[in-house]
């Protein structure tokens, strides 16, 4: 197999401890209000009818302070193995794992907001080294998406998400990849419909938890689980979708907040956690603290609260009604997900669907949430793209 060219760069990630001492007095010295004034104090959604309960989110912040362990990430992330190239201009980080296994496939997962590259640190290596001998194998690429993460932050306007999906064709390539699969969610799995839909002679086949069928489409003929979904997707982007109104329309604003403030940053992103995962209550029945608290400290420490909220200026609303994606593809629509596609409007869209699963449990962060249905659905999707070529 090709190697990867000179451009690419071998990177640790480590923050100044006056950095992490920052951080830590800036959440003892945090100004918080009052309760909110919701009248259900039981467990349940309609606690969180305003947003983060207070309760909890100083539960977050004590534990941030006192016991979590920032190096502790930071040395599993070397352990996978972290590069960075330079693609029209713009530093781009990456985890990379080389499989041993000689018939392993390239990979690229990407992933969306409030997520980061630690949706993914914990299943990098299931991924490239299987257990199971019969299980398919992957060279897995992870990248951090532009203002992001170590990506470096755009300085002008362009980075869409057009403009990622060829700068990952182009990273792939420099790897010594020129065909390889793509999954992703959230905006990871917007990145990878144009990947598939804009570049068939490179990529073989996508798996992705996002699917969104052309506009325009009616119910008619949908199962009544899948006019469910429609009406719960139409629910979301009119009730509950203000932090992506904020975002594409005044990033710089609500950027402020997010750089400035470890509190306001964490409950910007805890709600999300909260809301979108598939839980009765806290997103902690499902994800652990550290989970989420590494995905936060990231963003944190990388000063990417406002770079990483511009994706949605680039490009909220903004995938080509026209696109089709021709190459296999793999979908699953997990319950608990904000936004769940029929079939038959995918269909639409993607024409050659080899793979569908709609699994019994699971919502917007399923590495984290149902780590090993994940990477065994992920598997199971990915060999049947691969089965389509043969």
């Amino acid at each position: 197999m090709p190697r990867p060219t000179r451009d690419v760069h071998a990177f640790e990630a480590h923050a100044t401890d006056a950095d992490l001492d920052d951080l830590r007095a800036r959440l003892a010295a945090a100004r918080l209000p009052e309760p909110e004034t919701v009248p259900c104090a039981a467990p349940g959604p309609r606690r969180w009818d305003q947003g983060v309960p207070l309760a909890d989110l100083v539960d977050v912040v004590t534990y941030w302070r006192t016991e979590y362990d920032w190096r502790s990430f930071e040395e599993r992330l070397d352990r996978v193995g972290q590069f960075r190239t330079t693609i029209d201009d713009l530093g781009i980080h990456f985890l990379h794992r080389r499989s041993a296994r000689a018939d392993a496939t390239p990979l690229i997962l990407t992933h969306g907001w409030p997520g980061s590259i630690a949706e993914f640190i914990d299943v990098v290596e299931e991924l490239a080294d299987p257990d199971d001998a019969d299980a398919p194998a992957f060279h897995v690429v992870a990248p951090s998406l532009p203002g992001f993460g170590y990506s470096d932050k755009p300085a002008a306007t362009g980075w869409g998400t057009e403009k990622i999906a060829a700068a990952w064709v182009e990273l792939m390539g420099r790897l010594g990849y020129s065909r390889f699969l793509a999954h992703g969610g959230d905006w990871g799995g917007n990145i990878t419909t144009v990947l598939g839909g804009r570049f068939p002679e490179h990529v073989l086949g996508i798996h992705t938890t996002f699917a969104e069928g052309p506009p325009g489409l009616t119910t008619d003929g949908l199962t009544p689980l899948e006019r469910t979904w429609a009406e719960e997707t139409r629910t979301f982007w009119r009730h509950h979708a203000a932090y992506a109104k904020q975002q594409a329309t005044r990033p710089q604003t609500i950027g402020y907040s997010l750089v400035d403030s470890p509190v306001g940053l964490l409950a910007w992103i805890l709600d999300k956690f909260a809301e979108w995962s598939d839980t009765q209550d806290s997103p902690f029945e499902t994800i652990s603290r550290d989970s989420v608290l590494d995905d936060v400290t990231l963003y944190w420490l990388t000063r990417t609260g406002a770079s990483a909220a511009r994706i949605y200026y680039e490009s909220h609303n903004s995938l080509d009604p026209g696109l089709r994606v021709d190459v296999p593809s793999a979908v699953t629509m997990y319950p608990g997900d904000v936004e769940k596609c029929p079939r038959p409007w995918a269909q639409e869209r993607y024409r050659q669907i080899v793979r569908w699963r709609s699994p019994q449990s699971g919502g917007h962060f399923p590495s984290l949430e149902v780590p090993e249905y994940f990477v065994e659905d992920l598997r199971e999707g990915l060999a049947a793209v691969l089965a389509a070529h043969r």
